[in-house]
């Protein structure tokens, strides 16, 4: 069986321009606005589908396009809205123009906003931000002993207070059952 993998290149942009079509010819046609619905609903649940049950993952992104994907998605919302204005000064909605005028700029914001708080995230990966933390914390404080913080680490919050019981043999070190999983080397 072939194993077959979601192309992201040119999938993505295809739902962006969708999406963008919905945006504009929404404010001129509304009539459309229930079949973009339904289409929307179905590509939800059959991508949900084809990515959890068909598609193998060859890599990941770690969400990175999402920043581009935001900014089309505001620009075409902008674009709809400057359409909205334009079309309501042709009708007899000519003093309704002037209050609309801030349509445009909360998406603007609302961007500006997102994009401060949120790109960083996506600029550095947490292994990146880790190493870094990492280092700055051996410079200052380099006697620091993490094994009694990670001693218990794995053990679910429900069972940190109370003490286990271990076998006798296991609390022996001479006698200990268990296999050694120090690796040694031998050379040919």
């Amino acid at each position: 069986m072939e194993h077959v993998s979601i192309n992201i290149a040119i999938s993505e942009p295809r739902i962006q321009l969708y999406f963008l079509l919905r945006l504009v010819y929404s404010v001129i046609t509304p009539f459309i606005l229930p079949f973009i619905i339904i289409f929307f609903a179905f590509s939800y649940v059959i991508f949900c589908h084809q990515i959890i049950n068909v598609y193998d993952q060859k890599y990941e992104s770690g969400a990175a396009f999402w920043p581009d994907v935001q900014s089309h998605v505001i620009i075409g919302l902008i674009i709809s809205q400057l359409l909205l204005m334009g079309l309501l000064s042709t009708k007899n909605f000519a003093k309704s123009t002037p209050i609309l005028l801030v349509l445009p700029i909360l998406p603007f914001w609302f961007h500006r906003f997102c994009k401060g708080r949120f790109e960083s995230a996506f600029v550095k990966f947490p292994l990146q931000e880790a190493m870094v933390k990492d280092t700055l914390e051996k410079a200052t404080e380099p006697n620091l002993n993490l094994n009694a913080f990670l001693q218990d680490a794995d053990v679910h919050p429900v069972y940190k207070g109370i003490e286990i019981d271990k076998p006798a043999a296991i609390d022996q070190e001479e006698n200990n059952p268990l296999v050694s999983t120090k690796r040694k080397r031998t050379h040919e």
